[in-house]
């Protein structure tokens, strides 16, 4: 197995961890972040001090690439593309969306096999940047922005099977979301550690990224708001 630095900065978590051989060896998170470009290369530091003191040679740099706040995406890519620079390893991208389903399929929870798992990032109002996925984690509604109401995921809930909703966009789908098969898992965000297991099989398959133009899964263009007036 490859020693991989895993990144993960798409929403207020800023964390990064050092894996190898299907373990955790180092891990950095910080779950309020407010600086993430500061946080980050203090939790990357320590991943690769940890490195060189157990002797170990990173074989490959893995970012979660969104969707998600478009200036940790920004941090986390930028920090992920100039150490992949410097080592000349691979770069590795993982969906955020994908990285919060597998958080939910390696829970503890007692899953139903043919459960259809429902990532949902906030995107402010009632908008989440969302997926579907199932246990392969072959896709069943592809990445989108989405504003919730009355007849969201109707499709994916009319098959009666169970549906997660889960992420820090899902509160907003309890609300409006009452069907007898639909599912809310609490507090389910995205840490590094969790891509272990994306990063390894992205390893395996040898699915890299391109350094030069690699950019994140944004789902919509950016939009800049005006500043409050202070007086």
């Amino acid at each position: 197995m490859a020693v991989i630095l895993n990144i993960e900065t798409s929403t207020t978590v800023c964390s990064a961890a050092l894996t190898a051989e299907g373990m955790v060896l180092k891990h950095f998170e910080e779950f309020e972040a407010r600086n993430h470009a500061a946080l980050l290369s203090d939790f990357i530091k320590g991943c690769l001090d940890h490195a060189a003191d157990h002797e170990l040679k990173l074989d490959a740099v893995a970012v979660s690439m969104g969707p998600g706040s478009y200036t940790g995406l920004r941090i986390g890519l930028s920090e992920a593309k100039g150490l992949a620079y410097a080592l000349d390893i691979p770069l590795i991208g993982i969906s955020t969306l994908k990285l919060l389903a597998t958080r939910v399929m390696f829970s503890t929870l007692d899953i139903d096999p043919e459960a259809i798992f429902v990532p949902m990032i906030d995107a402010r109002r009632m908008e989440v940047f969302t997926g579907a996925y199932d246990f392969a984690l072959d896709t069943l509604l592809e990445p989108q922005p989405l504003i919730l109401d009355e007849n969201s995921y109707a499709d994916l809930l009319a098959t009666g099977r169970p549906v997660l909703f889960f992420g820090d966009g899902s509160d907003k789908a309890r609300q409006i979301i009452t069907a007898p098969n639909a599912v809310f898992v609490p507090e389910v965000v995205p840490v590094a550690v969790d891509m272990l297991p994306l990063a390894d099989l992205a390893w395996n398959r040898r699915d890299f990224l391109d350094l030069a133009y690699s950019v994140p899964a944004y789902l919509k263009s950016f939009q800049a708001t005006k500043p409050k007036k202070l007086i």
